[in-house]
């Protein structure tokens, strides 16, 4: 059984919006998340006749049979509230909500789902999501296109394909159910917290083993941390077995916890879309499109021509940066090439242009003219000066250190005259 106590719900704003469109419900056997759509006066409207619809599901049932049949026709009901509702009041045109509802039946749990708001099932130590997504993107992870990790960063992860709107009277919920053990525990959320906290950071919340209270508001930090940059309700129910009806007053939390005519201020600007990809695809206002093939195939090309036209743009922006690189190289060298410089070559003094520095086996300098001086020939700490090289500002300034150089060429002594052999006198003999 669920035991009081053991169910908790909370909504927030986030730190981007300035309206809670969400709505949640925890009750003794009806735990319900709704997140609403269609403009900034719309969705709290949604969110808030959904949860009304669905509040008369909390009490005892016979069986899971009844209670499918029952959740099916409040959200049936729900869905023509929202039709009624914008055309009463033209500017809701185009409201809807996402729905995700647990009615617990004895030891079995009856799940309803629509939209993109999510049911997860902590179970042995594992969290499980046990909703599909009805978003343009999931179907293009179901159609092998993109990858779950790509769809947490694609552009369009906010089109909804399916919903309780103001467009559809028999709203198509995915509908079953589940047995349920002691020691389960069951998270319903809008995408404020999936958005934005991964499911492992989830199932970490969930590990520490704390009061779904206290697990709740742990979510919701992270969330925070994160940017959240939409709204963020959270329901979290422990289940302990059997499950009859239990007493204590429902938690209602979000729009449909205070409802009202009141004009609702402008949203804040907001920066946080920058700094963030996944939180910049959050922070998109989640809209929905009718979910037909044409459409499916029509928003698949047009993401396609989206690629191309971005590969496009990449090519182009490298393309002018090697452009520019090269230019900019291209300009250097041109520089260098108006510097001069003397130094040493294998045994004599030589004027290069340039400069002395290599790129690799590219020498920044040439040979201009060999001077003739020998190393050899000069003085010690001349001939090490040359070595290190002697900057110039120009050809004729290199040329005339090599002058002065050659004047300073240590002179040649002559050699040493050979003594002369020398000549003998014969002595005349007597």
């Amino acid at each position: 059984m669920v035991f009081e106590g053991s169910s908790a719900a909370i909504s927030h704003t986030g730190k981007v919006r300035s309206n809670n469109q969400d709505s949640g419900y925890s009750g003794a056997n009806l735990f319900v998340v709704a997140d609403g759509m269609g403009g900034h006066a719309g969705g709290d409207v949604a969110s808030t006749l959904a949860i009304a619809r669905m509040e008369a599901l909390d009490h005892a049932y016979a069986s899971t049979d009844d209670a499918q049949a029952e959740l099916q026709a409040a959200a049936t009901t729900a869905a023509g509230d929202l039709v009624q509702a914008s055309k009463e009041r033209p500017e809701l045109a185009g409201l809807g909500t996402t729905l995700c509802a647990v009615v617990m039946v004895d030891d079995h749990a009856v799940i309803g789902h629509i939209g993109d708001s999510r049911i997860y099932l902590y179970r042995d130590d594992a969290l499980t999501q046990i909703t599909t997504d009805h978003t343009f993107v999931q179907r293009l992870v179901d159609s092998g296109r993109i990858t779950l990790e790509e769809a947490r960063y694609h552009p369009r992860r906010s089109v909804l394909m399916r919903v309780l709107s103001d467009m559809d009277i028999a709203p198509d919920l995915d509908m079953f159910v589940m047995p349920a053990r002691p020691g389960d525990r069951w998270l319903l959320c809008s995408d404020g917290l999936s958005g934005v906290v991964d499911d492992e950071h989830i199932a970490k919340a969930m590990r520490l083993g704390l009061a779904p209270g206290r697990t709740a508001d742990n979510l919701l930090k992270q969330a925070l941390d994160g940017g959240a940059p939409d709204n963020v309700t959270i329901v979290l129910v422990d289940v302990g077995g059997a499950h009859p009806l239990s007493s204590g007053t429902p938690t209602i939390v979000g729009a449909a916890s205070n409802p009202s005519e009141l004009p609702v201020p402008a949203p804040r600007p907001s920066l946080t879309g920058w700094l963030h990809p996944v939180l910049q695809a959050a922070n998109e206002p989640s809209h929905f499109e009718p979910d037909s093939d044409d459409f499916f195939e029509e928003i698949i090309e047009e993401d396609r021509r989206r690629a191309r036209r971005r590969r496009f743009a990449w090519l182009f922006a490298l393309f002018l940066a090697v452009l520019a690189l090269v230019g900019a190289g291209f300009l250097a060298y041109n520089w260098t090439q108006t510097r001069y410089f003397v130094g040493a070559d294998d045994d004599s003094v030589v004027i290069y242009r340039g400069v002395q520095q290599s790129i690799g086996p590219l020498s920044l300098s040439t040979e201009v003219k060999d001077t003739g001086i020998l190393l050899a020939d000069l003085q010690s700490y001349q001939r090490s000066s040359v070595e290190r090289t002697i900057n110039a500002r120009s050809l004729a300034d290199a040329e005339a250190i090599t002058d002065r150089l050659a004047k300073m060429v240590l002179p040649v002594e002559p050699p040493l005259p050979q003594p002369s052999p020398t000549a003998t006198t014969e002595v005349p003999t007597p």
